[in-house]
């Protein structure tokens, strides 16, 4: 074979292998490794924008919150962080088929990778893995629901969730009831001049949160008056003494235990009611209410634990 052959042969087989990546460029691999070219679906998100094959078959589920809309829709994954899991999603937890990747906080990249998904949602305590995660499948990252914008950032989380699953009607009928409960806990507390503290208990230790901050579902979305005004809106909270709570008085105290779903430490109510405590008007009139912890720390943001978060508050009133 002469020298102008050769190179006729190897610029076809340039030309053809060119037209078969151009043919495959907008196509995105699955988890069994072959490409799906169906309808895509771009989502925009805190950390970037994703595009998403529609109803991806091998879904990693890495945020509590997420789980519980997924479950909603009738979406099982493939894998999710086992770890901590709260106790209305253990039907998940014991699934053998479902793949154990971690905890919300620390996850074995090395299992998410062996469970080749197609789609990774992730949430707001794993942000440090994004670039790794990304590395993996398309990552959609939740929008935080504790930016002082509590309904919209739920709203939008089921909306993506709902647009790619297409599962329009199921998120609208969800949203309705959720919008329902809101309006009918407004109407009570709308009539109400008492005021209220968010308390995180860790080790006998006290953290206050007021508007705008994680647990601002209390005051932005329901229309709790707030005992202490400008509280900081950082996420872990403002660190106060029992001294501060004291004297703030406030006629309610929601308390949320961060040791009983951490630590699995039972809840010690005598010793988060100690004498300055019950110096309060809250303590006087037996409006200290203890809620569920696994709702408001571990998840806060899903269908379920907002519709239970709603209830617990109204139970105040």
């Amino acid at each position: 074979m002469n020298k102008n052959s050769l190179v006729w042969g190897s610029t076809m087989l340039l030309g053809f292998m060119m037209l078969l990546s151009a043919c495959g460029g907008n196509q995105q691999k699955s988890g069994d490794g072959e490409s799906t070219g169906g309808e895509t679906v771009t989502i925009t998100h805190t950390l970037g924008t994703v595009e998403v094959v529609k109803n991806p078959q091998r879904v990693v589920v890495l945020d509590f919150s997420a789980l519980e809309n997924l479950d909603y829709l009738g979406i099982k994954p493939v894998a999710v962080p086992k770890t901590s899991m709260p106790t209305h999603l253990h039907k998940y937890k014991d699934d053998a088929s479902i793949v154990d990747v971690g905890s919300v906080v620390e996850v074995n990249l090395e299992k998410i990778n062996e469970a080749r998904p197609d789609l990774i949602i992730m949430g707001n305590r794993l942000a440090d893995f994004y670039d790794q995660l990304v590395a993996i499948a398309p990552v959609m990252y939740p929008t935080v629901v504790d930016a002082g914008d509590f309904m919209n950032a739920f709203e939008k989380n089921l909306d993506d969730l709902a647009l790619l699953f297409d599962k329009q009607a199921e998120a609208e009928k969800a949203k309705a009831d959720i919008r329902s409960k809101v309006e009918e806990v407004k109407k009570r507390t709308a009539t109400s001049d008492e005021k209220a503290l968010i308390l995180l208990h860790n080790r006998g230790r006290f953290s206050a949160y007021g508007s705008g901050s994680r647990f601002g579902i209390v005051h932005d979305v329901l229309g709790v008056k707030e005992a202490a005004v400008g509280l900081d809106r950082h996420r872990h909270g403002n660190p106060v003494s029992s001294e501060f709570i004291q004297k703030t008085n406030p006629d309610i105290i929601f308390i949320v235990d961060r040791s009983r779903v951490v630590d699995n430490e039972i809840t010690n109510k005598e010793e988060i009611e100690n004498n300055l405590i019950k110096q309060t008007n809250a303590s006087k009139n037996g409006k200290i209410y203890y809620l569920n912890p696994e709702m408001w720390y571990l998840a806060g943001g899903g269908i379920t634990s907002v519709s239970v978060m709603i209830d617990e508050v109204a139970q105040a009133f």
